[in-house]
């Protein structure tokens, strides 16, 4: 049976915890396997005294679209303050230190999806920075990477590129838990946080959520399954466009369009590149908010096939240049402010180089795209194996 950090807490009586005041970073994935959540758990403890919650993108709740701003509040089941670490501007993103006065310790405990577009791990690295500041122990209770831990792929972040999907050096899949990219960061960004990593039991990196035997909750209202988890990496570059990346439907990052494409010619124009581990078939849908509201996209939804060769990365950049060569005048890149960030195109910060658009607009071929990807992942793969918490 694997357990997460959560289970394993709960487990051993939250022994790590006792006699502490303790604020939790949390959301709607924070429980357990019989889906008790940890604030419902420790407000019920003995020995640990719950202070206060802090509230990271979507909210504790998960009802918060994305890159919609989180309020402070109270929380109505424990009378908890919950305060935001996602507000509307960058310094609403780590905890203020009054916040922290009188804890003894942070906990995180937060699903996350194994891309480093997702914002929560951000949220962590901030929070184990400030906890560094003020003095107080940071606890990560970790949880399997749905994706997997053995791939991954992508290109680094460019210091010039740094944003909150993209902060510090890693690659889009990086296929690190939270608690091993704690102990990365941690280490690269010499952060000096006294870090307590509370391991999963039972899981090897080779298994993808649906290995686990887990209850899998959506930690975000556009991640509805673990089959989004894994084509993420690659779509989640879609944002950076007018592309609809399936938002507003039942299945976002799986299926994409726009009321300007022909569903049937793009998917015959993706499989005849025969990416791995993929096969695309026409959709037409229409989004309910966001992208295109209301209006009928034709467009393609993605069929993984084999997700061992699946190159969810090197999909998403496939996908962006079928449809930049197909729309024509009608696609255009996203030029509005993007995570706080106004001066950088969009699809620049989630690809964290502006390499792959200037290639796409010149009209490079696919393998030109991703050139040099692997070769820039060597430096981190290394630091990485030092940090991997888990066997194969």
């Amino acid at each position: 049976m694997i357990l997460t950090g959560l289970d394993v807490c709960v487990a051993n009586g939250f022994s790590a915890l006792k006699g502490k005041r303790v604020g939790a970073i949390v959301n709607q994935t924070s429980v357990d396997h019989e889906l008790r959540h940890l604030v419902e758990l420790l407000a019920a403890s003995r020995t640990v005294e719950l202070s206060c919650l802090f509230a990271p993108e979507h909210g504790i709740r998960g009802s918060v679209q994305y890159m919609e701003p989180v309020a402070e509040a109270r929380d109505p089941h424990t009378g908890l303050p919950v305060f935001s670490l996602y507000g509307s501007t960058t310094e609403s993103l780590s905890p203020k230190r009054q916040w922290l006065e009188g804890l003894d310790a942070l906990v995180f405990d937060i699903q996350d999806v194994g891309s480093r577009y997702y914002t929560y791990l951000n949220t962590m690295a901030l929070s184990m920075k400030v906890a560094a500041e003020v003095g107080i122990p940071f606890h990560v209770l970790d949880r399997p990477n749905p994706i997997g831990g053995i791939e991954v792929e992508g290109n680094l972040v460019g210091k010039r590129f740094r944003s909150f999907v993209g902060m510090f050096a890693l690659p889009n899949r990086h296929g690190m838990t939270a608690g091993e990219l704690a102990q990365y960061l941690n280490e690269t960004e010499q952060f000096s946080c006294e870090l307590s990593i509370i391991r999963c039991s039972g899981w090897r990196r080779s298994q993808y959520w649906d290995q686990t035997g887990l209850p899998f909750v959506p930690p975000s209202p556009n991640m509805p399954t673990a089959d989004t988890a894994l084509v993420y990496p690659g779509m989640c570059l879609s944002e950076g466009t007018n592309l609809s990346e399936g938002r507003g439907t039942c299945r976002p990052f799986e299926q994409f369009g726009a009321p300007w494409l022909d569903g049937d010619r793009l998917a015959r124009e993706l499989n005849q590149q025969k990416l791995p581990g993929v096969r695309f078939r026409p959709v037409w849908f229409r989004p309910s908010f966001d992208k295109h509201q209301g209006v009928t996209c034709g467009g393609a939804m993605i069929h993984v096939i084999d997700r061992q060769t699946f190159r969810p990365v090197r999909t998403g950049v496939a996908v962006i240049k079928a449809v930049h060569d197909l729309g024509g005048d009608q696609f255009q890149w996203r030029t509005d402010a993007y995570e706080f960030v106004t001066d950088i195109p969009a699809f620049d910060l989630l690809c964290g180089t502006d390499g792959v658009r200037s290639g796409i607009e010149r009209g490079a071929p696919l393998a030109e795209l991703v050139e040099g990807f692997e070769t820039e992942l060597e430096p981190f793969l290394d630091k990485k194996s030092r940090h991997e918490l888990y066997p194969r």
